[in-house]
Protein backbone atom coordinates (compact mmCIF):
# COMPACT_ATOMS: atom_id res chain seq x y z
CA UNK A 1 0.00 0.00 0.00
CA UNK A 2 1.40 3.20 -1.23
CA UNK A 3 1.03 6.78 0.65
CA UNK A 4 -1.74 7.58 -2.34
CA UNK A 5 -3.53 4.01 -1.18
CA UNK A 6 -3.36 4.75 2.74
CA UNK A 7 -4.77 8.22 2.36
CA UNK A 8 -7.69 7.03 0.56
CA UNK A 9 -8.60 4.15 3.27
CA UNK A 10 -8.41 7.26 5.69
CA UNK A 11 -10.36 9.06 3.78
CA UNK A 12 -13.73 7.06 2.63
CA UNK A 13 -13.12 4.04 5.19
CA UNK A 14 -11.82 5.70 8.42
CA UNK A 15 -13.76 8.91 7.69
CA UNK A 16 -10.90 11.22 8.98
CA UNK A 17 -11.71 14.50 7.00
CA UNK A 18 -8.28 16.59 8.16
CA UNK A 19 -5.52 13.53 6.68
CA UNK A 20 -3.57 14.39 4.45
CA UNK A 21 -0.92 13.02 2.14
CA UNK A 22 1.99 14.43 4.50
CA UNK A 23 -0.10 12.05 7.45
CA UNK A 24 -0.29 9.24 5.22
CA UNK A 25 3.54 9.38 4.96
CA UNK A 26 4.29 10.03 8.68
CA UNK A 27 2.36 6.79 9.05
CA UNK A 28 4.26 4.66 6.43
CA UNK A 29 7.33 6.21 7.79
CA UNK A 30 6.77 5.78 11.24
CA UNK A 31 6.01 1.85 10.55
CA UNK A 32 7.59 0.73 7.36
CA UNK A 33 11.60 0.20 7.11
CA UNK A 34 12.86 0.20 3.68
CA UNK A 35 9.93 -0.93 1.52
CA UNK A 36 8.07 2.18 -0.26
CA UNK A 37 4.65 1.27 0.89
CA UNK A 38 3.15 -1.51 3.28
CA UNK A 39 3.14 -4.79 3.01
CA UNK A 40 -0.17 -6.89 4.51
CA UNK A 41 1.72 -7.55 8.08
CA UNK A 42 2.57 -3.70 8.24
CA UNK A 43 -0.51 -2.57 7.94
CA UNK A 44 -2.12 -5.17 10.49
CA UNK A 45 0.59 -3.63 12.77
CA UNK A 46 -0.86 -0.29 11.94
CA UNK A 47 -4.19 -1.34 12.78
CA UNK A 48 -3.65 -2.43 15.95
CA UNK A 49 -1.38 0.29 16.88
CA UNK A 50 -2.12 3.40 18.98
CA UNK A 51 -1.84 5.60 16.24
CA UNK A 52 -4.84 3.78 15.07
CA UNK A 53 -6.66 4.76 18.55
CA UNK A 54 -10.41 4.64 18.82
CA UNK A 55 -11.08 8.27 19.87
CA UNK A 56 -9.26 12.14 19.88
CA UNK A 57 -6.51 12.21 22.33
CA UNK A 58 -6.26 15.94 22.27
CA UNK A 59 -7.63 18.49 24.08
CA UNK A 60 -10.93 19.50 22.22
CA UNK A 61 -13.69 20.75 24.12
CA UNK A 62 -14.29 24.39 24.80
CA UNK A 63 -12.31 25.30 27.77
CA UNK A 64 -13.32 28.69 27.83
CA UNK A 65 -16.86 28.74 29.99
CA UNK A 66 -16.91 28.98 33.50
CA UNK A 67 -15.16 26.27 35.95
CA UNK A 68 -18.79 25.17 36.68
CA UNK A 69 -19.91 24.02 33.56
CA UNK A 70 -17.36 21.06 33.41
CA UNK A 71 -17.27 17.83 34.88
CA UNK A 72 -13.82 17.19 36.84
CA UNK A 73 -12.25 14.62 37.45
CA UNK A 74 -11.95 13.84 41.21
CA UNK A 75 -10.73 12.10 43.89
CA UNK A 76 -11.78 11.18 47.49
CA UNK A 77 -9.58 10.23 50.51
CA UNK A 78 -6.65 10.73 47.91
CA UNK A 79 -3.97 9.78 50.19
CA UNK A 80 -5.36 6.29 51.19
CA UNK A 81 -3.38 2.86 49.71
CA UNK A 82 -6.69 0.64 50.19
CA UNK A 83 -9.55 0.65 52.69
CA UNK A 84 -11.02 3.50 54.61
CA UNK A 85 -10.06 1.82 57.81
CA UNK A 86 -6.55 0.32 58.27
CA UNK A 87 -5.31 1.12 54.83
CA UNK A 88 -1.82 3.47 55.21
CA UNK A 89 -2.08 6.94 54.33
CA UNK A 90 0.44 7.92 51.58
CA UNK A 91 1.42 10.26 49.10
CA UNK A 92 1.96 7.37 46.60
CA UNK A 93 -1.99 7.05 45.72
CA UNK A 94 -1.80 10.95 45.18
CA UNK A 95 0.83 11.03 42.69
CA UNK A 96 -0.26 8.14 40.48
CA UNK A 97 -4.15 10.12 40.93
CA UNK A 98 -2.80 13.31 39.19
CA UNK A 99 -0.65 11.12 36.67
CA UNK A 100 -3.75 9.46 35.36
CA UNK A 101 -5.53 13.27 35.63
CA UNK A 102 -7.64 13.68 38.79
CA UNK A 103 -7.87 17.32 39.29
CA UNK A 104 -9.29 17.41 42.22
CA UNK A 105 -7.50 15.70 45.42
CA UNK A 106 -8.91 15.51 48.78
CA UNK A 107 -6.89 15.69 52.17
CA UNK A 108 -7.93 15.47 56.03
CA UNK A 109 -6.42 17.77 58.16
CA UNK A 110 -6.03 16.51 62.17
CA UNK A 111 -3.44 17.96 64.67
CA UNK A 112 -0.78 15.27 65.21
CA UNK A 113 -0.92 14.39 68.76
CA UNK A 114 1.67 16.83 70.12
CA UNK A 115 -1.09 19.17 68.27
CA UNK A 116 2.13 21.25 67.18
CA UNK A 117 1.42 19.71 63.22
CA UNK A 118 -0.59 18.74 60.84
CA UNK A 119 -1.00 14.79 59.85
CA UNK A 120 -3.83 13.78 57.01
CA UNK A 121 -5.47 10.89 57.76
CA UNK A 122 -8.86 9.46 57.76
CA UNK A 123 -10.20 10.47 61.16
CA UNK A 124 -10.96 8.06 64.02
CA UNK A 125 -10.15 4.82 62.16
CA UNK A 126 -7.02 2.83 62.15
CA UNK A 127 -5.43 4.24 59.30
CA UNK A 128 -2.07 5.59 59.45
CA UNK A 129 -1.27 9.14 58.87
CA UNK A 130 1.24 11.13 56.23
CA UNK A 131 2.85 14.74 56.98
CA UNK A 132 0.91 17.09 55.00
CA UNK A 133 3.70 18.67 53.45
CA UNK A 134 4.71 15.70 51.95
CA UNK A 135 1.39 15.51 50.32
CA UNK A 136 1.52 19.34 48.91
CA UNK A 137 4.68 18.44 47.98
CA UNK A 138 3.80 15.81 45.94
CA UNK A 139 0.98 17.26 44.40
CA UNK A 140 3.24 20.60 43.67
CA UNK A 141 5.87 18.39 41.71
CA UNK A 142 3.22 16.11 39.64
CA UNK A 143 0.07 18.61 39.20
CA UNK A 144 0.21 19.43 35.77
CA UNK A 145 2.44 16.09 34.44
CA UNK A 146 -0.78 14.80 32.32
CA UNK A 147 -3.10 17.70 32.27
CA UNK A 148 -1.95 21.76 32.43
CA UNK A 149 -5.31 22.67 33.83
CA UNK A 150 -6.03 23.33 37.68
CA UNK A 151 -5.80 21.36 40.11
CA UNK A 152 -7.95 21.57 43.29
CA UNK A 153 -7.39 20.86 46.76
CA UNK A 154 -10.24 20.28 49.11
CA UNK A 155 -9.32 20.51 53.03
CA UNK A 156 -11.62 18.71 55.28
CA UNK A 157 -10.29 20.24 58.30
CA UNK A 158 -10.27 19.66 61.47
CA UNK A 159 -8.02 22.46 63.12
CA UNK A 160 -8.03 25.30 65.33
CA UNK A 161 -6.72 28.79 64.53
CA UNK A 162 -3.01 28.18 65.25
CA UNK A 163 -2.73 25.07 62.76
CA UNK A 164 -4.61 26.65 60.34
CA UNK A 165 -2.40 29.70 60.15
CA UNK A 166 0.61 27.05 60.31
CA UNK A 167 -1.50 25.56 56.93
CA UNK A 168 -1.95 28.93 55.18
CA UNK A 169 2.49 28.98 55.46
CA UNK A 170 2.70 25.24 54.16
CA UNK A 171 0.81 25.77 51.26
CA UNK A 172 1.96 29.18 50.28
CA UNK A 173 5.44 28.37 50.78
CA UNK A 174 4.85 25.13 48.76
CA UNK A 175 2.77 26.53 46.21
CA UNK A 176 3.82 29.82 45.19
CA UNK A 177 2.92 31.83 42.50
CA UNK A 178 0.87 28.51 41.29
CA UNK A 179 -2.21 29.51 43.45
CA UNK A 180 -4.91 30.94 42.81
CA UNK A 181 -6.21 33.31 45.43
CA UNK A 182 -8.95 35.72 44.44
CA UNK A 183 -9.30 38.96 46.29
CA UNK A 184 -12.91 38.94 47.02
CA UNK A 185 -15.56 36.51 47.18
CA UNK A 186 -16.67 35.11 42.89
CA UNK A 187 -20.08 35.93 41.44
CA UNK A 188 -18.72 33.28 38.52
CA UNK A 189 -15.77 30.56 38.39
CA UNK A 190 -12.98 31.49 35.69
CA UNK A 191 -12.38 29.03 32.98
CA UNK A 192 -9.97 25.65 32.90
CA UNK A 193 -8.36 28.00 30.11
CA UNK A 194 -7.64 31.10 32.20
CA UNK A 195 -6.51 28.44 35.59
CA UNK A 196 -4.09 26.67 33.63
CA UNK A 197 -0.63 25.93 35.92
CA UNK A 198 -2.74 26.90 38.79
CA UNK A 199 -3.65 25.40 41.73
CA UNK A 200 -6.87 25.81 44.18
CA UNK A 201 -7.83 25.61 47.56
CA UNK A 202 -11.74 24.78 48.75
CA UNK A 203 -12.37 24.13 52.44
CA UNK A 204 -14.82 25.88 54.75
CA UNK A 205 -13.90 29.56 56.25
CA UNK A 206 -12.96 29.47 59.15
CA UNK A 207 -15.13 29.84 62.06
CA UNK A 208 -16.88 33.05 63.08
CA UNK A 209 -16.70 33.73 66.94
CA UNK A 210 -18.15 36.29 69.03
CA UNK A 211 -16.44 40.11 68.73
CA UNK A 212 -17.03 39.72 72.80
CA UNK A 213 -14.86 36.99 73.10
CA UNK A 214 -16.89 34.74 74.59
CA UNK A 215 -16.61 31.30 74.13
CA UNK A 216 -19.33 30.27 71.63
CA UNK A 217 -20.50 26.17 73.31
CA UNK A 218 -19.30 23.39 72.09
CA UNK A 219 -21.26 21.74 68.53
CA UNK A 220 -20.70 19.01 66.13
CA UNK A 221 -19.70 19.95 62.82
CA UNK A 222 -20.81 17.91 59.99
CA UNK A 223 -19.01 16.98 56.62
CA UNK A 224 -22.81 17.48 54.87
CA UNK A 225 -26.38 17.51 56.57
CA UNK A 226 -29.39 18.00 53.57
CA UNK A 227 -32.75 18.49 54.91
CA UNK A 228 -35.00 16.51 52.25
CA UNK A 229 -38.73 16.95 53.20
CA UNK A 230 -37.88 15.18 57.04
CA UNK A 231 -34.95 13.08 55.49
CA UNK A 232 -31.37 13.98 56.33
CA UNK A 233 -28.15 12.22 55.56
CA UNK A 234 -24.99 12.58 57.29
CA UNK A 235 -21.20 11.58 56.81
CA UNK A 236 -19.68 11.15 60.32
CA UNK A 237 -19.87 14.10 63.28
CA UNK A 238 -16.72 15.62 63.88
CA UNK A 239 -16.74 17.31 67.27
CA UNK A 240 -14.69 20.73 67.70
CA UNK A 241 -13.88 22.54 70.26
CA UNK A 242 -14.59 26.28 69.88
CA UNK A 243 -11.66 28.76 71.26
CA UNK A 244 -11.56 32.39 71.51
CA UNK A 245 -9.75 34.14 68.68
CA UNK A 246 -7.65 37.07 70.00
CA UNK A 247 -4.86 39.10 68.27
CA UNK A 248 -2.68 36.39 66.45
CA UNK A 249 -4.81 34.16 66.22
CA UNK A 250 -7.98 35.97 64.28
CA UNK A 251 -4.64 37.07 61.84
CA UNK A 252 -4.06 33.92 61.69
CA UNK A 253 -7.53 32.76 60.50
CA UNK A 254 -7.37 35.92 58.01
CA UNK A 255 -5.02 34.14 56.46
CA UNK A 256 -6.32 31.11 55.66
CA UNK A 257 -9.21 32.31 54.45
CA UNK A 258 -7.34 34.05 52.15
CA UNK A 259 -6.23 30.72 50.74
CA UNK A 260 -9.73 29.83 49.82
CA UNK A 261 -10.68 29.75 46.13
CA UNK A 262 -13.69 27.50 46.12
CA UNK A 263 -15.74 28.14 49.48
CA UNK A 264 -17.53 25.21 50.91
CA UNK A 265 -20.96 26.03 52.47
CA UNK A 266 -23.66 23.83 53.67
CA UNK A 267 -27.42 24.45 52.85
CA UNK A 268 -29.48 26.39 54.86
CA UNK A 269 -32.99 25.16 55.53
CA UNK A 270 -34.86 22.05 53.07
CA UNK A 271 -33.49 21.33 49.89
CA UNK A 272 -36.14 24.16 48.01
CA UNK A 273 -33.55 26.52 49.06
CA UNK A 274 -31.28 25.52 46.76
CA UNK A 275 -31.96 28.52 43.82
CA UNK A 276 -30.96 31.00 46.75
CA UNK A 277 -27.46 30.22 46.53
CA UNK A 278 -27.68 31.47 43.25
CA UNK A 279 -26.44 34.97 44.29
CA UNK A 280 -23.04 33.49 44.79
CA UNK A 281 -20.96 30.79 43.57
CA UNK A 282 -19.29 28.09 46.33
CA UNK A 283 -19.12 24.61 46.83
CA UNK A 284 -22.23 22.42 48.25
CA UNK A 285 -21.32 18.66 49.26
CA UNK A 286 -23.63 15.71 49.81
CA UNK A 287 -23.33 11.81 49.84
CA UNK A 288 -24.49 9.55 47.37
CA UNK A 289 -27.31 8.31 49.64
CA UNK A 290 -28.73 12.16 50.07
CA UNK A 291 -28.66 12.69 46.22
CA UNK A 292 -30.39 9.70 45.62
CA UNK A 293 -33.19 11.09 48.27
CA UNK A 294 -32.56 14.85 47.28
CA UNK A 295 -33.44 13.78 43.06
CA UNK A 296 -36.66 12.58 43.17
CA UNK A 297 -38.23 16.05 44.02
CA UNK A 298 -35.39 18.52 43.67
CA UNK A 299 -33.49 17.38 40.58
CA UNK A 300 -34.14 20.71 39.01
CA UNK A 301 -32.61 22.30 41.50
CA UNK A 302 -29.79 20.81 41.90
CA UNK A 303 -29.16 20.93 38.19
CA UNK A 304 -30.15 24.89 38.51
CA UNK A 305 -27.19 25.34 41.13
CA UNK A 306 -24.80 23.57 39.10
CA UNK A 307 -24.83 26.04 36.63
CA UNK A 308 -22.87 28.32 38.81
CA UNK A 309 -21.67 26.57 41.66
CA UNK A 310 -20.32 23.34 42.52
CA UNK A 311 -22.01 20.07 43.68
CA UNK A 312 -19.38 17.60 45.14
CA UNK A 313 -20.77 13.99 45.93
CA UNK A 314 -19.17 11.72 47.67
CA UNK A 315 -19.08 7.73 48.40
CA UNK A 316 -21.36 6.58 51.43
CA UNK A 317 -19.43 5.88 54.89
CA UNK A 318 -20.26 2.17 54.64
CA UNK A 319 -17.44 2.06 51.69
CA UNK A 320 -15.03 0.58 53.81
CA UNK A 321 -13.58 -1.54 51.37
CA UNK A 322 -13.16 2.06 49.33
CA UNK A 323 -15.98 0.52 46.50
CA UNK A 324 -17.36 2.87 44.79
CA UNK A 325 -20.90 4.12 43.29
CA UNK A 326 -22.61 5.07 39.74
CA UNK A 327 -21.54 8.00 38.99
CA UNK A 328 -24.34 8.95 36.19
CA UNK A 329 -26.38 9.63 39.49
CA UNK A 330 -24.41 13.03 40.03
CA UNK A 331 -23.26 13.83 36.37
CA UNK A 332 -26.90 13.60 35.20
CA UNK A 333 -27.89 15.98 37.76
CA UNK A 334 -24.70 18.40 37.43
CA UNK A 335 -22.57 17.41 39.49
CA UNK A 336 -19.36 18.73 38.54
CA UNK A 337 -17.42 16.69 41.41
CA UNK A 338 -18.38 12.97 41.62
CA UNK A 339 -15.74 11.65 44.46
CA UNK A 340 -14.50 8.52 43.89
CA UNK A 341 -11.91 6.00 45.84
CA UNK A 342 -9.44 5.73 43.00
CA UNK A 343 -7.71 2.89 44.72
CA UNK A 344 -10.66 1.52 44.86
CA UNK A 345 -11.82 -1.28 41.84
CA UNK A 346 -14.50 -2.29 39.89
CA UNK A 347 -16.98 -1.69 37.15
CA UNK A 348 -17.84 1.67 38.65
CA UNK A 349 -14.05 3.09 38.80
CA UNK A 350 -13.96 1.55 35.28
CA UNK A 351 -16.57 3.83 33.91
CA UNK A 352 -14.92 7.03 35.91
CA UNK A 353 -11.63 6.57 34.25
CA UNK A 354 -13.24 5.54 30.82
CA UNK A 355 -15.22 8.62 30.76
CA UNK A 356 -12.46 11.02 31.30
CA UNK A 357 -10.42 9.51 28.85
CA UNK A 358 -12.03 11.86 26.75
CA UNK A 359 -11.07 15.84 26.06
CA UNK A 360 -7.29 14.15 25.83
CA UNK A 361 -7.00 13.32 29.57
CA UNK A 362 -6.98 16.70 30.77
CA UNK A 363 -9.76 15.93 33.41
CA UNK A 364 -12.30 18.29 32.43
CA UNK A 365 -15.09 17.33 30.57
CA UNK A 366 -17.67 20.60 29.17
CA UNK A 367 -20.85 19.14 30.34
CA UNK A 368 -23.61 18.22 28.09
CA UNK A 369 -25.98 21.21 27.04
CA UNK A 370 -29.08 20.53 28.61
CA UNK A 371 -27.62 20.89 32.18
CA UNK A 372 -26.41 24.23 31.22
CA UNK A 373 -29.77 26.00 29.73
CA UNK A 374 -33.40 26.13 30.93
CA UNK A 375 -34.58 23.52 29.24
CA UNK A 376 -37.28 21.19 30.25
CA UNK A 377 -35.93 18.97 32.43
CA UNK A 378 -38.91 16.61 32.70
CA UNK A 379 -38.23 15.72 29.10
CA UNK A 380 -34.33 14.79 30.05
CA UNK A 381 -35.51 12.07 32.42
CA UNK A 382 -38.57 10.51 30.40
CA UNK A 383 -36.90 7.95 27.98
CA UNK A 384 -39.82 8.17 25.69
CA UNK A 385 -40.15 11.98 25.53
CA UNK A 386 -37.07 12.67 23.20
CA UNK A 387 -36.21 10.92 20.11
CA UNK A 388 -33.24 8.95 19.13
CA UNK A 389 -30.34 11.35 17.88
CA UNK A 390 -27.75 8.65 16.46
CA UNK A 391 -27.69 4.43 16.33
CA UNK A 392 -23.86 3.30 16.95
CA UNK A 393 -22.93 -0.09 15.15
CA UNK A 394 -19.80 -1.57 16.68
CA UNK A 395 -17.83 -4.71 14.88
CA UNK A 396 -15.59 -6.73 17.16
CA UNK A 397 -12.86 -8.44 14.89
CA UNK A 398 -10.53 -9.99 16.54
CA UNK A 399 -7.67 -9.43 19.84
CA UNK A 400 -4.24 -10.02 20.89
CA UNK A 401 -1.86 -9.70 23.05
CA UNK A 402 -2.94 -12.08 25.92
CA UNK A 403 -0.23 -14.58 24.89
CA UNK A 404 2.30 -11.93 25.74
CA UNK A 405 0.88 -10.16 29.03
CA UNK A 406 -0.23 -13.83 30.86
CA UNK A 407 0.99 -16.74 31.35
CA UNK A 408 0.53 -19.18 29.32
CA UNK A 409 -1.27 -21.40 32.30
CA UNK A 410 -3.04 -18.23 33.56
CA UNK A 411 -6.60 -18.93 32.01
CA UNK A 412 -6.71 -22.60 31.34
CA UNK A 413 -3.75 -25.07 32.81
CA UNK A 414 -3.86 -27.04 29.74
CA UNK A 415 -5.45 -24.71 26.85
CA UNK A 416 -5.33 -21.66 25.35
CA UNK A 417 -8.10 -19.81 26.58
CA UNK A 418 -12.06 -19.34 24.79
CA UNK A 419 -12.60 -16.04 24.89
CA UNK A 420 -15.68 -13.87 24.16
CA UNK A 421 -16.19 -10.66 24.48
CA UNK A 422 -19.33 -8.24 25.94
CA UNK A 423 -20.21 -5.17 25.09
CA UNK A 424 -23.32 -2.82 26.52
CA UNK A 425 -23.62 0.97 27.08
CA UNK A 426 -23.97 2.64 30.41
CA UNK A 427 -25.07 6.73 30.65
CA UNK A 428 -28.84 8.26 30.69
CA UNK A 429 -31.27 5.53 32.17
CA UNK A 430 -33.01 5.54 29.08
CA UNK A 431 -29.60 4.63 26.96
CA UNK A 432 -28.64 1.97 29.34
CA UNK A 433 -28.71 -1.80 27.63
CA UNK A 434 -27.64 -5.40 28.87
CA UNK A 435 -24.67 -6.66 27.43
CA UNK A 436 -24.35 -8.46 24.22
CA UNK A 437 -21.71 -10.94 23.89
CA UNK A 438 -19.87 -12.49 21.08
CA UNK A 439 -19.47 -16.25 20.17
CA UNK A 440 -16.94 -18.12 22.14
CA UNK A 441 -13.60 -18.79 20.06
CA UNK A 442 -12.48 -21.79 21.27
CA UNK A 443 -8.65 -22.69 22.35
CA UNK A 444 -7.11 -19.29 20.65
CA UNK A 445 -4.54 -16.93 22.05
CA UNK A 446 -5.36 -14.51 18.80
CA UNK A 447 -9.33 -14.72 19.28
CA UNK A 448 -11.11 -13.86 15.41
CA UNK A 449 -14.80 -12.85 15.60
CA UNK A 450 -14.88 -11.77 12.25
CA UNK A 451 -17.08 -8.57 12.81
CA UNK A 452 -19.76 -9.53 15.00
CA UNK A 453 -22.29 -7.02 14.67
CA UNK A 454 -24.18 -4.79 17.11
CA UNK A 455 -26.31 -1.71 17.29
CA UNK A 456 -27.29 0.82 20.28
CA UNK A 457 -29.85 3.24 20.08
CA UNK A 458 -28.97 7.17 21.85
CA UNK A 459 -30.51 9.58 23.07
CA UNK A 460 -27.99 11.09 24.97
CA UNK A 461 -24.93 9.89 23.17
CA UNK A 462 -22.55 13.10 25.02
CA UNK A 463 -23.33 11.47 27.94
CA UNK A 464 -22.63 7.42 27.20
CA UNK A 465 -20.08 4.76 27.51
CA UNK A 466 -19.59 1.87 25.48
CA UNK A 467 -18.41 -0.76 27.90
CA UNK A 468 -15.84 -3.70 26.70
CA UNK A 469 -15.24 -6.87 28.71
CA UNK A 470 -13.81 -9.82 27.24
CA UNK A 471 -13.79 -12.66 29.19
CA UNK A 472 -12.70 -16.60 29.43
CA UNK A 473 -15.23 -19.05 29.47
CA UNK A 474 -14.77 -21.44 31.85
CA UNK A 475 -17.16 -24.26 32.15
CA UNK A 476 -16.51 -25.73 35.60
CA UNK A 477 -16.40 -22.44 37.44
CA UNK A 478 -16.24 -18.48 37.03
CA UNK A 479 -15.14 -16.99 33.80
CA UNK A 480 -11.81 -15.90 33.79
CA UNK A 481 -11.34 -12.00 33.42
CA UNK A 482 -9.26 -10.97 30.08
CA UNK A 483 -9.76 -7.10 30.25
CA UNK A 484 -11.75 -3.89 29.82
CA UNK A 485 -12.26 -1.12 28.79
CA UNK A 486 -14.64 1.88 28.81
CA UNK A 487 -15.01 4.12 25.49
CA UNK A 488 -16.47 7.89 25.43
CA UNK A 489 -18.88 7.18 22.64
CA UNK A 490 -18.73 11.40 21.84
CA UNK A 491 -15.28 10.88 21.30
CA UNK A 492 -15.24 7.79 19.12
CA UNK A 493 -13.84 8.08 15.46
CA UNK A 494 -15.70 6.01 12.85
CA UNK A 495 -13.87 2.93 10.98
CA UNK A 496 -11.69 -0.08 12.25
CA UNK A 497 -10.04 1.42 15.44
CA UNK A 498 -7.85 -0.66 17.97
CA UNK A 499 -9.03 -0.47 21.47
CA UNK A 500 -6.53 -1.20 24.29
CA UNK A 501 -8.01 -3.42 26.99
CA UNK A 502 -6.95 -2.63 31.09
CA UNK A 503 -6.95 -4.72 34.08
CA UNK A 504 -8.99 -4.88 37.34
CA UNK A 505 -7.94 -1.81 38.53
CA UNK A 506 -7.61 0.50 35.28
CA UNK A 507 -4.31 -0.07 34.75
CA UNK A 508 -3.24 -0.10 30.64
CA UNK A 509 -2.14 -3.84 29.45
CA UNK A 510 1.30 -3.58 27.77
CA UNK A 511 -0.08 -5.49 24.46
CA UNK A 512 -3.72 -6.98 25.17
CA UNK A 513 -5.92 -5.01 22.25
CA UNK A 514 -9.02 -5.32 20.17
CA UNK A 515 -9.40 -4.52 16.57
CA UNK A 516 -13.16 -2.75 16.25
CA UNK A 517 -15.12 -0.80 14.09
CA UNK A 518 -17.41 1.93 14.76
CA UNK A 519 -20.36 3.60 12.52
CA UNK A 520 -23.25 5.86 13.49
CA UNK A 521 -25.99 5.47 11.17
Amino acid sequence: MTADGLLKFLEVIQEEAGATIETAEKILNSVKRLQKGFDIDQFFHYLLSDQNNAFNTKVHHDMSAPLAHYFIFTGHNSYLTGNQFSSKSSDKPIVKALKEGVRVIELDLWPNSNKNDIKVCHGRTWTSPVKLIKCLKAIKNNAFVTSKYPVIITFEDHLDANLQAKVAMMVKQTFGDMLFCPESDLNEFPSPECLKGRVMISTKPPKKYSKSGSVIKRHSIKETSFATNGLSSTHGSHHLHADVLEGDDEESTTEYKKLIAICASKLKGSMKNLPSHDHKVTRLSMSEETLKLSINSHGRELIRLTQRSFLRVYPKGSRITSSNYNPFTGWMHGAQMVAFNMQGYGKYLWIMQGMFRANGCCGYLKKPAFLLGDGNYDEVFDPMALPVKKTLKVNIYMGEGWRTDFHFRHFDFCSPPDFYTKVSIVGMPCDCTRAKKTHKIDDQWVPTWNGNEFKFQLRFPELALLRVVVRDHDPAGEDGFGGQTCLPISELKTGFRSVPLYDHRGDKYKNVRLLMGFNFI
